[in-house]
């Protein structure tokens, strides 16, 4: 495996055998290490210059460059054998299946971009995205991609409030969404909080509703109009050519959760993106001819653009797309969709995995997942535990694990190891070629191996976010946060091995009577323990000791909350992490509130932790000063459709905010 890799390839023509003197090389050669990248994609013009960094903190790569990355994903294999390949193997919700090879989707994204044409959208213009994970969410992308135009994927969990925030801030024109659709066994009326959200937003002009359930909706004269109307006199053999963009024109923009509580809009391009996108994806996941590869993430997160929509697509592999839940209706359905369509590659979160270590052992052994040869986790640090079970009962014992560390604002895998590096568990190993990651104090000064510190990257890459949409002042501050660097927010530690080991957000860590604890250490000693399942850490203010630490604690089945086994959970970290880290409270819950792509949101916690129980929801109003946090979907009360997704402070309260 390691001989025949994508990066030993890649490193014997550049005269290297070991990773290290490569990596160094790649350092002091960034320019042309990223020039042989792209030189793999189709250019429509070359660009004349790799990089340019004149006016810090702002930066351009392949500077002149003409492209269209759907160009990359679909044109420039119709002349290749990829043409009749399966671009998508598709499972729904309720077990139906279906699949889509690379002309299909490419015949299917033109349809689509003359419909969208024909309601007069255009480059530069915006595009909401509210859709489930569907085949034709994969074709809305491309075809407004392909048109110039700029997409904002909206996740299909998130309410109408949370829409219609995003399709003010992207002034978008256009919103494309379902009827509906059932996940988890549970229907979402799409289309009905569609029609909540654009109540509020003058921009949009048309609404694109595919029919996914056969609901009988409400459908609005002059701007609703179903899918199949839309391109029902297109022709299959109708071609839009791609529009030709700089390297530099907007891609697309993606909403992400910010400090200040206002979903950030950042912003990717067609060139640098395209290239940092299709690199990670060939050298991470060191993708063969044959290899099946799902990245289990939802769309409307960056780790589904990257890595279920552009970076596979680029590459030429077929991937697996599914819409339910890795427990519906049994707690082997993961499992079985990798044994169905004979995966090989799997991409998925230590949130996923911890949830599905607490049905046990059995649940996979069911399955033959022989064929799998690669495994990946991200979404948040792997604790050792969730790794080591991860790679036994999955991974047999031998697989690797590319436990990959990066951002909606990296765009790309920044740190990860690659199948020619050795593993350790719990650790995102070493930076990929040209990433100058560190550890740093407050100064950016390196803190030296074995110390914990800011995790930052000293040059630009890229895929690198250009900025945040309509709010360059607030890019600047992952500039200027610490001098000189890039500032990702997040608190690590580098090993003698010269391994990093992300420790969680900076906001993540908790200082217990001047020591810093990071959650991830707390919550990995939990979930060592055999009666745990998942864990969420966090600080609470303490008069003595500025704070001390509060858990939050899921059990396997056949374990009950008691007394007793508190007690027992705290002497265990107590004797695996030290008296420091032992939680003054341990609260037993059935659930967390978790993203997607599988991050606990631990801010939601700690604000939801210190609201007193007699304050009742209430509906946000202007003259508040707001500080929301996106949650997970309240499925008991479907009717409403609400999510319980915001917090605000007022007259000295924090209150929990219904939308």
């Amino acid at each position: 495996m390691v001989e025949n890799a994508n990066i030993t390839a890649y490193m014997k023509s550049k005269g290297f055998d070991d990773y290290e003197t490569f990596y160094k090389w790649s350092l002091e050669h960034r320019d042309e290490y990223w020039d042989d990248q792209a030189k793999e994609l189709h250019w429509f013009e070359p660009w004349q210059k790799t990089f340019e960094w004149t006016t810090k903190p702002f930066f351009k790569w392949f500077v002149g460059g003409k492209t269209n990355i759907v160009y990359n994903c679909l044109d420039r294999h119709m002349d290749t054998p990829v043409r009749n390949k399966v671009a998508f193997h598709w499972e729904g919700d309720n077990g139906e299946t279906r699949s889509m090879t690379y002309e299909q989707l490419y015949v299917e994204t033109n349809r689509l971009a003359k419909g969208l044409q024909n309601l007069g959208l255009k480059k530069g213009d915006r595009v909401a995205i509210y859709m489930p994970a569907i085949l034709e969410q994969i074709i809305a992308v491309l075809a407004v991609a392909r048109l110039g135009a700029v997409h904002t994927v909206v996740f299909g969990g998130f309410a109408a409030n949370a829409l219609r925030d995003r399709i003010i801030d992207a002034q978008a024109r256009l919103v494309i969404t379902a009827d509906g659709n059932h996940r988890g066994g549970k229907l979402i009326q799409l289309k009905n909080i569609t029609d909540e959200a654009v109540a509020e937003t003058p921009t949009i002009e048309k609404v694109v509703v595919f029919n996914r359930e056969g609901l009988d909706v409400s459908m609005k004269e002059g701007r609703d109009i179903y899918w199949h109307d839309l391109l029902a006199d297109i022709p299959a053999d109708t071609v839009v050519p791609c529009e030709q963009m700089d390297s530099e024109d907007l891609l697309y923009i993606l909403y992400t959760s910010g400090s200040t509580g206002k979903p950030k809009g950042v912003v990717h391009v067609h060139g640098g993106y395209a290239v940092g996108a299709y690199a990670t994806t060939k050298f991470v996941f060191d993708i063969k001819d044959n290899d099946i590869f799902w990245c289990t993430a939802d769309v409307g997160w960056v780790t589904g653009h990257s890595y279920i929509i552009y970076g596979p697509l680029m590459t030429g592999v077929t991937s697996v797309l599914f819409e339910g839940t890795p427990a519906y209706p049994n707690p082997d359905r993961w499992w079985s969709v990798a044994e169905r369509f004979k995966v090989t590659i799997l991409y998925t979160s230590p949130t996923g995995i911890r949830g599905l270590m607490r049905f046990g052992e059995e649940w996979p052994a069911k399955h033959d997942l022989s064929h799998l040869r690669l495994l990946g986790s991200v979404g948040e640090p792997i604790n050792p535990e969730a790794w080591m079970w991860y790679r036994h009962n999955i991974g047999r014992d031998e697989l690797p694990i590319m436990d990959t560390w990066w951002q909606t604002e990296t765009g790309s895998i920044m740190i990860s190891p690659t199948i020619i590096q050795p593993l350790k568990p719990g650790s995102a190993t070493r930076p990929l070629p040209t990433i100058e990651a560190d550890v740093v104090d407050k100064n950016s000064h390196s803190v030296g191996l074995g110390k914990g510190g800011f995790l930052i990257i000293r040059h630009p890459w890229p895929s690198q976010m250009r900025t945040i949409y309509n709010d360059p002042a607030r890019y600047q501050t992952y500039w200027e946060t610490l001098p000189d660097v890039y500032f990702a927010g997040d608190a690590a530690t580098i090993d003698k091995q010269g391994f990093i080991r992300v420790q969680g957000r900076v906001d993540d860590v908790i200082k217990v009577s001047g020591h810093r604890l990071g959650s991830m250490e707390i919550e990995s000693s939990l979930v060592s323990h055999p009666a745990v399942a998942e864990v969420a850490a966090i600080g609470k203010p303490d008069e003595l000791k500025g704070e001390h630490v509060k858990v939050f604690v899921i059990l396997k089945n056949g374990f009950e909350p008691s007394d007793e086994l508190a007690k027992e959970l705290k002497l265990h970290v107590r004797t695996t992490v030290g008296a420091l880290a032992v939680p003054e409270e341990l609260e037993f819950t059935p659930s967390l509130p978790k993203t997607r792509s599988g991050k606990i949101m631990r801010r939601v916690i700690r604000a939801v932790s210190w609201v007193s129980r007699s304050v009742i929801p209430v509906h946000w109003t202007p003259e508040h000063k707001t500080y929301p946090y996106h949650c997970v979907p309240d499925y008991k009360n479907r009717s409403r459709q609400n999510l319980v997704c915001s917090c605000f402070y007022s007259r000295g309260h924090i209150h929990l905010v219904t939308m």
